[in-house]
Protein backbone atom coordinates (compact mmCIF):
# COMPACT_ATOMS: atom_id res chain seq x y z
CA UNK A 1 0.00 0.00 0.00
CA UNK A 2 1.30 3.41 -0.75
CA UNK A 3 -0.78 6.70 -0.81
CA UNK A 4 -1.66 8.77 -3.55
CA UNK A 5 -2.71 12.08 -5.02
CA UNK A 6 -6.00 11.47 -7.22
CA UNK A 7 -6.68 14.98 -9.85
CA UNK A 8 -10.42 16.08 -10.22
CA UNK A 9 -11.35 18.94 -11.96
CA UNK A 10 -14.14 21.41 -10.70
CA UNK A 11 -16.31 20.54 -14.24
CA UNK A 12 -14.43 16.67 -13.92
CA UNK A 13 -14.08 15.18 -17.73
CA UNK A 14 -14.69 11.70 -15.96
CA UNK A 15 -17.28 10.49 -13.57
CA UNK A 16 -15.64 11.34 -10.61
CA UNK A 17 -17.92 12.18 -7.28
CA UNK A 18 -15.12 12.94 -4.72
CA UNK A 19 -16.80 11.64 -1.79
CA UNK A 20 -17.70 8.48 -3.60
CA UNK A 21 -15.76 7.32 -6.28
CA UNK A 22 -12.85 8.37 -8.64
CA UNK A 23 -13.26 7.55 -12.12
CA UNK A 24 -9.92 6.67 -14.43
CA UNK A 25 -8.47 4.81 -17.23
CA UNK A 26 -6.16 2.37 -17.10
CA UNK A 27 -3.19 4.22 -18.31
CA UNK A 28 -3.80 4.89 -14.01
CA UNK A 29 -4.28 1.74 -12.98
CA UNK A 30 -1.53 0.57 -11.21
CA UNK A 31 -0.91 3.42 -9.39
CA UNK A 32 -4.43 3.29 -8.11
CA UNK A 33 -3.52 -0.52 -7.41
CA UNK A 34 -0.95 0.83 -5.17
CA UNK A 35 -3.41 3.23 -3.23
CA UNK A 36 -5.47 0.15 -2.11
CA UNK A 37 -6.74 0.47 0.93
CA UNK A 38 -4.76 3.37 1.69
CA UNK A 39 -5.43 6.70 1.95
CA UNK A 40 -5.72 9.45 -0.97
CA UNK A 41 -5.90 12.96 -1.18
CA UNK A 42 -7.31 15.01 -3.68
CA UNK A 43 -5.84 17.97 -5.92
CA UNK A 44 -7.78 20.59 -8.00
CA UNK A 45 -5.74 21.68 -11.09
CA UNK A 46 -5.42 25.24 -12.59
CA UNK A 47 -8.26 23.84 -15.29
CA UNK A 48 -11.94 23.99 -14.10
CA UNK A 49 -13.22 21.50 -16.81
CA UNK A 50 -11.71 19.96 -20.02
CA UNK A 51 -10.88 22.81 -21.83
CA UNK A 52 -7.32 23.70 -22.38
CA UNK A 53 -8.15 27.28 -22.08
CA UNK A 54 -10.20 26.41 -18.63
CA UNK A 55 -9.37 28.30 -15.67
CA UNK A 56 -10.38 28.74 -12.28
CA UNK A 57 -9.29 25.69 -10.20
CA UNK A 58 -7.37 26.20 -7.17
CA UNK A 59 -4.31 24.81 -7.70
CA UNK A 60 -4.77 23.20 -4.60
CA UNK A 61 -5.18 19.62 -2.48
CA UNK A 62 -8.73 19.71 -1.18
CA UNK A 63 -9.81 16.64 0.57
CA UNK A 64 -8.47 13.25 1.76
CA UNK A 65 -10.48 9.62 1.76
CA UNK A 66 -9.40 5.92 1.80
CA UNK A 67 -9.85 3.76 -1.25
CA UNK A 68 -11.73 0.50 -0.19
CA UNK A 69 -11.63 -1.07 -3.78
CA UNK A 70 -11.16 -0.75 -7.21
CA UNK A 71 -14.46 -2.14 -10.03
CA UNK A 72 -14.37 -1.99 -14.17
CA UNK A 73 -16.92 0.49 -15.84
CA UNK A 74 -18.72 -1.27 -17.49
CA UNK A 75 -19.63 1.16 -19.92
CA UNK A 76 -16.80 2.07 -20.95
CA UNK A 77 -13.83 0.33 -21.76
CA UNK A 78 -10.58 -0.13 -20.25
CA UNK A 79 -11.76 2.90 -17.61
CA UNK A 80 -12.28 1.53 -13.96
CA UNK A 81 -13.79 3.09 -10.78
CA UNK A 82 -11.52 3.67 -7.24
CA UNK A 83 -14.59 3.30 -4.63
CA UNK A 84 -14.18 5.21 -1.09
CA UNK A 85 -14.71 3.66 1.96
CA UNK A 86 -18.33 5.06 4.19
CA UNK A 87 -16.83 7.57 6.20
CA UNK A 88 -13.36 8.35 5.11
CA UNK A 89 -13.67 11.31 2.83
CA UNK A 90 -12.97 14.56 4.49
CA UNK A 91 -12.41 17.92 3.09
CA UNK A 92 -9.40 20.15 4.58
CA UNK A 93 -10.30 23.32 6.44
CA UNK A 94 -8.31 25.28 3.75
CA UNK A 95 -7.06 23.80 0.62
CA UNK A 96 -3.34 23.32 0.58
CA UNK A 97 -1.87 24.68 -2.15
CA UNK A 98 0.90 22.44 -3.84
CA UNK A 99 3.15 24.85 -3.54
CA UNK A 100 4.23 26.40 -1.15
CA UNK A 101 7.37 29.43 0.12
CA UNK A 102 9.57 25.72 0.98
CA UNK A 103 8.75 24.13 -2.21
CA UNK A 104 6.38 21.43 -3.50
CA UNK A 105 4.70 18.97 -0.92
CA UNK A 106 5.38 16.35 -3.58
CA UNK A 107 9.33 15.94 -3.85
CA UNK A 108 8.96 14.60 -7.59
CA UNK A 109 7.11 17.81 -8.72
CA UNK A 110 10.23 19.65 -8.45
CA UNK A 111 13.19 19.66 -10.60
CA UNK A 112 16.89 20.23 -9.42
CA UNK A 113 16.72 24.14 -9.93
CA UNK A 114 13.07 24.07 -8.03
CA UNK A 115 11.44 24.90 -11.17
CA UNK A 116 8.08 22.29 -11.57
CA UNK A 117 8.45 19.18 -13.00
CA UNK A 118 5.41 19.27 -15.77
CA UNK A 119 5.74 15.98 -16.90
CA UNK A 120 5.11 14.39 -13.78
CA UNK A 121 3.10 17.13 -12.51
CA UNK A 122 0.75 16.14 -16.14
CA UNK A 123 -0.38 12.83 -14.36
CA UNK A 124 -3.79 12.29 -12.80
CA UNK A 125 -2.34 10.07 -10.24
CA UNK A 126 0.74 10.20 -8.39
CA UNK A 127 1.85 7.83 -5.52
CA UNK A 128 3.16 9.75 -3.18
CA UNK A 129 5.22 8.76 -0.26
CA UNK A 130 3.95 8.87 3.46
CA UNK A 131 5.91 12.01 5.09
CA UNK A 132 4.46 13.79 1.98
CA UNK A 133 0.67 13.09 2.85
CA UNK A 134 1.29 13.80 6.37
CA UNK A 135 2.62 17.01 5.37
CA UNK A 136 -0.47 17.74 3.36
CA UNK A 137 -2.88 17.00 6.29
CA UNK A 138 -1.05 18.49 8.43
CA UNK A 139 -1.45 21.86 6.51
CA UNK A 140 -5.01 20.77 5.59
CA UNK A 141 -5.96 20.53 9.04
CA UNK A 142 -3.53 22.81 11.40
CA UNK A 143 -6.67 24.38 13.13
CA UNK A 144 -8.23 21.30 14.30
CA UNK A 145 -5.30 19.73 15.29
CA UNK A 146 -4.74 23.14 17.12
CA UNK A 147 -1.57 24.09 15.09
CA UNK A 148 -2.53 27.75 14.16
CA UNK A 149 -5.22 30.19 14.60
CA UNK A 150 -8.08 30.34 11.55
CA UNK A 151 -7.71 32.78 9.39
CA UNK A 152 -10.62 34.49 7.86
CA UNK A 153 -10.72 37.19 5.19
CA UNK A 154 -9.89 40.72 6.26
CA UNK A 155 -11.52 42.83 8.65
CA UNK A 156 -12.70 39.91 10.81
CA UNK A 157 -10.66 38.42 13.72
CA UNK A 158 -8.84 35.28 13.40
CA UNK A 159 -10.37 32.72 15.69
CA UNK A 160 -7.72 31.57 18.30
CA UNK A 161 -6.18 28.23 18.60
CA UNK A 162 -8.54 25.64 20.03
CA UNK A 163 -7.43 24.31 23.40
CA UNK A 164 -9.28 21.18 25.31
CA UNK A 165 -9.87 19.06 22.42
CA UNK A 166 -8.38 15.54 22.51
CA UNK A 167 -4.64 15.84 21.59
CA UNK A 168 -5.08 19.22 19.82
CA UNK A 169 -3.51 20.75 23.36
CA UNK A 170 -0.99 23.28 24.15
CA UNK A 171 2.05 20.56 24.23
CA UNK A 172 0.30 19.09 21.21
CA UNK A 173 3.25 17.40 18.92
CA UNK A 174 2.25 16.78 14.96
CA UNK A 175 3.29 13.30 14.90
CA UNK A 176 2.10 12.45 11.33
CA UNK A 177 1.05 8.70 12.60
CA UNK A 178 -1.29 10.39 15.16
CA UNK A 179 -2.74 12.94 12.80
CA UNK A 180 -3.69 9.85 10.42
CA UNK A 181 -5.44 7.43 12.84
CA UNK A 182 -7.62 10.82 14.09
CA UNK A 183 -9.07 10.84 10.51
CA UNK A 184 -11.67 8.18 11.17
CA UNK A 185 -12.60 9.68 14.42
CA UNK A 186 -15.78 10.97 15.10
CA UNK A 187 -14.10 14.22 17.30
CA UNK A 188 -11.96 15.18 15.00
CA UNK A 189 -14.03 14.45 12.22
CA UNK A 190 -16.56 17.12 13.28
CA UNK A 191 -14.62 19.51 14.42
CA UNK A 192 -12.77 19.60 10.76
CA UNK A 193 -16.01 19.63 9.10
CA UNK A 194 -17.29 22.48 11.05
CA UNK A 195 -14.40 24.63 10.37
CA UNK A 196 -14.43 24.00 7.05
CA UNK A 197 -18.18 24.84 6.65
CA UNK A 198 -17.57 28.05 8.48
CA UNK A 199 -15.05 28.76 6.42
CA UNK A 200 -16.94 28.31 3.70
CA UNK A 201 -19.96 30.69 4.91
CA UNK A 202 -17.69 32.89 6.61
CA UNK A 203 -19.24 32.10 10.04
CA UNK A 204 -22.36 33.53 9.04
CA UNK A 205 -25.97 31.41 9.37
CA UNK A 206 -26.95 30.74 5.85
CA UNK A 207 -31.00 31.25 6.74
CA UNK A 208 -30.70 34.48 9.20
CA UNK A 209 -27.59 36.42 7.75
CA UNK A 210 -26.50 36.78 11.38
CA UNK A 211 -22.55 36.55 11.67
CA UNK A 212 -21.58 36.86 15.62
CA UNK A 213 -17.93 36.38 16.80
CA UNK A 214 -16.57 36.34 20.40
CA UNK A 215 -13.50 38.02 21.95
CA UNK A 216 -11.56 34.98 21.08
CA UNK A 217 -12.86 35.03 17.49
CA UNK A 218 -15.37 32.41 17.86
CA UNK A 219 -18.56 32.43 16.11
CA UNK A 220 -22.03 31.42 17.14
CA UNK A 221 -23.17 29.96 13.71
CA UNK A 222 -22.83 26.06 14.08
CA UNK A 223 -21.52 23.22 10.97
CA UNK A 224 -25.22 21.61 10.51
CA UNK A 225 -24.97 18.02 8.40
CA UNK A 226 -27.91 18.42 5.34
CA UNK A 227 -28.15 14.12 5.52
CA UNK A 228 -27.34 13.29 8.60
CA UNK A 229 -24.01 11.27 9.56
CA UNK A 230 -26.50 8.20 11.30
CA UNK A 231 -27.68 8.18 7.69
CA UNK A 232 -24.64 7.82 5.92
CA UNK A 233 -24.50 11.58 5.27
CA UNK A 234 -20.31 12.20 4.73
CA UNK A 235 -18.31 14.77 5.89
CA UNK A 236 -18.28 17.42 2.70
CA UNK A 237 -18.85 20.76 2.78
CA UNK A 238 -21.83 20.47 0.50
CA UNK A 239 -23.31 18.01 2.67
CA UNK A 240 -23.18 20.88 5.36
CA UNK A 241 -24.55 24.38 6.00
CA UNK A 242 -23.64 27.09 8.89
CA UNK A 243 -26.85 27.74 10.98
CA UNK A 244 -27.21 29.53 14.05
CA UNK A 245 -28.31 27.03 17.11
CA UNK A 246 -31.74 28.08 17.43
CA UNK A 247 -32.41 27.60 13.44
CA UNK A 248 -29.89 23.98 13.79
CA UNK A 249 -32.25 22.45 16.34
CA UNK A 250 -35.31 22.97 13.33
CA UNK A 251 -33.50 21.93 10.76
CA UNK A 252 -32.50 18.96 12.46
CA UNK A 253 -35.98 18.26 13.26
CA UNK A 254 -37.01 19.13 10.26
CA UNK A 255 -39.55 22.39 10.82
CA UNK A 256 -37.32 23.85 8.24
CA UNK A 257 -35.78 22.55 4.37
CA UNK A 258 -34.48 24.16 1.91
CA UNK A 259 -35.45 23.63 -1.66
CA UNK A 260 -33.00 22.65 -5.28
CA UNK A 261 -33.33 27.10 -5.97
CA UNK A 262 -32.06 27.47 -2.58
CA UNK A 263 -35.27 29.02 -0.75
CA UNK A 264 -35.49 28.24 2.64
CA UNK A 265 -39.03 26.25 3.19
CA UNK A 266 -41.18 25.99 6.69
CA UNK A 267 -42.96 23.19 7.75
CA UNK A 268 -46.77 24.28 7.54
CA UNK A 269 -48.08 25.72 10.73
CA UNK A 270 -44.83 23.92 12.88
CA UNK A 271 -42.84 27.48 13.09
CA UNK A 272 -43.75 30.28 15.17
CA UNK A 273 -44.37 33.68 14.21
CA UNK A 274 -41.33 34.54 16.11
CA UNK A 275 -39.44 31.92 14.67
CA UNK A 276 -40.02 32.79 11.52
CA UNK A 277 -39.09 36.37 11.97
CA UNK A 278 -35.07 35.32 12.46
CA UNK A 279 -35.24 33.72 8.50
CA UNK A 280 -33.93 36.35 5.91
CA UNK A 281 -36.75 38.59 4.66
CA UNK A 282 -36.49 37.02 1.17
CA UNK A 283 -36.22 33.00 2.09
CA UNK A 284 -32.95 32.62 0.71
CA UNK A 285 -30.31 31.03 1.86
CA UNK A 286 -27.30 32.37 1.60
CA UNK A 287 -24.66 30.74 -0.38
CA UNK A 288 -20.93 30.10 -0.40
CA UNK A 289 -18.73 32.10 -2.90
CA UNK A 290 -17.62 28.69 -4.71
CA UNK A 291 -20.53 26.59 -6.22
CA UNK A 292 -18.09 23.07 -5.21
CA UNK A 293 -19.10 24.06 -1.93
CA UNK A 294 -23.03 24.91 -1.92
CA UNK A 295 -25.19 22.41 -0.55
CA UNK A 296 -25.64 19.56 -2.97
CA UNK A 297 -29.03 18.19 -4.70
CA UNK A 298 -28.81 15.32 -4.04
CA UNK A 299 -28.40 16.17 -0.09
CA UNK A 300 -31.43 18.58 0.35
CA UNK A 301 -33.38 16.23 -1.58
CA UNK A 302 -32.56 13.57 0.62
CA UNK A 303 -33.39 16.19 3.38
CA UNK A 304 -36.75 16.98 2.11
CA UNK A 305 -38.22 13.58 1.94
CA UNK A 306 -36.74 11.90 4.86
CA UNK A 307 -36.55 14.60 7.79
CA UNK A 308 -39.00 17.98 6.31
CA UNK A 309 -42.32 17.59 7.81
CA UNK A 310 -43.49 20.06 5.26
Amino acid sequence: MTKAVFTTKVDPTYDDTPDEKYHFPRTYLRQVEAALSDWIVYYEPRRANGDELSRGGRQAYFATARISSIVPDTTWADHFYALVEPGTYLEFEHSVPFREASGTYESRLSKADGSTNKGAFGRAVRNMADDEYDAILTAGFSHTLGLTPRERPAGLAREEIPLGFGEAQAHYEATPRRIVEQLVSRPFRERAFATGVKSAYVDTCAMTGLRILNGGGRSEVQAAHIRPVMDDGPDAISNGVALSATVHWMFDRGLLSIDDNYDILTASDRVPDTALRLLSPDRKLLLPSRPELRPALKYLDYHRRNVFKG
